[in-house]
C-alpha cells in the first residue's frame, strides 16, 4: 500500500476512534444545539454511524482509489474567463465552480460559497480525494470577492490553501458558523464574523443568515462536534438565495422556509448518499434535496456537491440522472431543477 494512503487510512481511523469523546452535555439557558465543549444536532433520531461500519467504508474507498476501477465520466463544462463576472456590476448571477463552490453576485455583492480549489479535498497533498474536474473559474478570474460564506469545516468545504489566497488577493468578509473563528485567526485572517443559528450580519443590501442544517464537523482526530456547522440564507432587495452546505434531510427545513423564505434559488447537495448506513443522516440523497428544495419553499433547485470529488458509493453520474427522474415526478419543469456545468453562469 502506498505511503500517503497507508497515512490516509492511519488518519481516518484515529478520526473515527478519538471523535467520540464527545462534546458534553446541554448547557443551561443556551439554545438547544450548544454543548459544553461544542454542538449537537437538535433531531432527536441523529446518530452517527459504528466504529467498525466506518472503518470498512474507509478501507472499501481506499482500495478503490487505488485499483482505480470506478468510471469516471466526462462531466458538462463552459468555458468562463471570468470576464463577464468582473465587468457586472447590476445583474444578479449564480456561477457553478464545482463542489459547494458557487459565485453569487447578488445586488452588487459578490459572494463565494465554501471555497474549494485545490487539487484534493484532503489535509494531506498527496492522498485524499483528487479532484475530478478542474474549477469551472480559474481563481485568477474570479471578480474582487466580498463576502466568503463557509458551512462548516470539513476539507471539502473549508480548503485552507484556498481561504489563505483568497484573504491575500480579495481581502473579503468571511462569515462563519461559531467557532470558526479561531481556526481563522491561527492561520492569520483576521476579517471574519462568527455567527449562530439564525444569526444575521449585513453586508451591502445582503443580510446574511446561519441556517441549522443537520451534520457535523471535524478536521483532527480531536475536535470533532467543537464547531458549528450551517446552511446560508441570503437576502437581497428582490432575490433570496438558500446555500445548504452539507447536510442529511429533517424537519427543521420548514422553519427556514416559514422564518426566511420563499426562496429563488435553493443551493442543495445531491451526491455522497451511498451507503445509507454511513449517510443518512448527513447528506441528503437527491429525493431528499427535493424535499428540502420544497420545505424551504424555493421557486428553483439549484445541484452542487456532485461531479467534483468522489466522496462515496454511487456511480458519479448518477446523482443528476437520479435528480431529474424525481423532479419529473413531482411535475417541476426542468426550468426549475438547474443542473449546471462547471463553469456556468445563470441569471436569477
Amino acid at each position: 500500500m502506498p505511503r500517503g494512503a497507508r497515512r490516509t487510512l492511519l488518519g481516518a481511523t484515529l478520526l473515527v476512534a478519538t471523535g467520540c469523546a464527545g462534546v458534553g452535555g446541554p448547557v443551561p439557558g443556551a439554545p438547544a444545539h450548544h454543548r459544553e465543549h461544542g454542538f449537537a444536532n437538535t433531531n432527536a433520531a441523529f446518530e452517527r454511524p459504528g466504529f467498525w461500519t466506518v472503518q470498512a467504508f474507509r478501507a472499501r474507498r481506499l482500495w478503490a482509489s487505488i485499483a482505480g476501477t470506478k468510471p469516471v465520466p466526462a462531466f458538462p463544462r463552459v468555458a468562463n474567463d471570468g470576464g463577464a463576472l468582473r465587468d457586472n456590476r447590476a445583474r444578479n448571477t449564480l456561477t457553478w465552480i464545482g463542489h459547494a463552490t458557487l459565485l453569487i453576485q447578488l445586488d452588487g455583492v459578490n459572494i463565494l460559497s465554501d471555497p474549494q480549489f485545490s487539487e484534493r479535498a484532503s489535509p494531506f497533498r498527496s492522498a485524499g480525494p483528487r479532484r475530478l474536474n478542474p474549477p469551472g473559474v480559474a481563481f485568477e478570474n474570479l471578480p474582487p470577492i466580498d463576502v466568503v460564506v463557509i458551512s462548516h469545516d470539513h476539507y471539502d468545504h473549508l480548503d485552507r490553501p484556498s481561504v489563505e489566497r483568497l484573504a491575500a488577493t480579495h481581502n473579503p468578509l468571511f462569515l462563519v458558523p461559531l467557532g470558526l473563528k479561531a481556526w481563522f485567526a491561527s492561520i492569520g485572517i483576521e476579517r471574519v464574523k462568527e455567527l449562530d443559528w439564525w444569526d444575521s450580519h449585513h453586508v451591502g443590501a445582503v443580510t446574511f443568515t446561519l441556517t441549522p442544517v443537520q451534520h457535523w464537523c471535524s478536521r483532527t482526530p480531536f475536535d470533532t462536534d467543537r464547531r458549528l456547522w450551517g446552511g446560508w440564507a441570503l437576502a437581497g432587495w428582490e432575490r433570496r438565495v438558500f446555500f445548504g452546505g452539507d447536510t442529511g434531510y429533517y424537519e427543521g427545513f420548514r422553519e427556514i422556509g416559514t422564518r426566511l423564505g420563499p426562496f429563488d434559488l435553493a443551493l442543495l447537495s445531491i451526491s455522497a448518499y451511498e451507503p445509507p448506513a454511513i449517510m443518512r443522516f448527513t447528506h441528503t440523497t437527491p429525493e431528499e434535496a427535493l424535499r428540502v428544495f420544497t420545505d424551504v419553499r424555493a421557486r428553483t433547485f439549484v445541484a452542487m456537491h456532485w461531479g467534483t470529488f468522489d466522496l462515496s458509493d454511487e456511480p458519479l453520474d448518477e446523482p443528476p440522472r437520479r435528480l431529474r427522474a424525481a423532479a419529473r415526478a413531482m411535475n417541476l419543469p426542468d426550468e426549475r431543477v438547474w443542473v449546471l456545468a462547471h463553469g456556468e453562469t445563470r441569471g436569477f
